[in-house]
């Protein structure tokens, strides 16, 4: 385990990491569950992206020590994905959940839209080569 600045850091390997927007719009709370359903089931671990903004230390050296990183945005601003790259993060995959039919306003974080989310993520990360969670 690193320790930076008293912030801890699970860097035992290389994680999958998983970065929802959680903004106030309906498909944001869609995003957010998703991850954190994604976090359940064993795809990943949901992490803060609210810490890379801030640029925490131990938030940040442990995204940098990622196998795959999955950026999960609600709507075409692209939050997620944003506050990622202006930290210096590619992510390794990206789900846009309004490009799946959701639609802003019009798509409330109810079970049926969360598991289509959920099952996209994991789709989106089972796609991409590299080491598992």
């Amino acid at each position: 385990m690193v320790e930076t600045q008293g912030n801890s850091c699970a860097c035992g390997g290389a994680p999958t990491l998983i970065f929802a927007c959680s903004g106030a719009a309906d498909v944001g709370a869609v995003a957010d569950q998703a991850a954190r359903g994604l976090t359940r089931d064993g795809a990943g671990k949901m992490y803060c992206l609210a810490g890379i903004g801030g640029r925490v230390p131990g938030i940040l050296t442990t995204t940098a020590a990622a196998g795959k990183i999955l950026a999960i945005d609600g709507c075409a601003l692209d939050c997620a994905r944003n506050t990622l790259e202006q930290a210096g993060f590619t992510a390794s995959t990206h789900l846009r959940l309004t490009d799946m039919g959701l639609e802003k306003g019009k798509s409330p974080a109810n079970e049926e839209n969360i598991a289509r989310a959920v099952e996209a993520g994991r789709a989106a990360l089972d796609a991409v080569t590299g080491p598992k969670a």
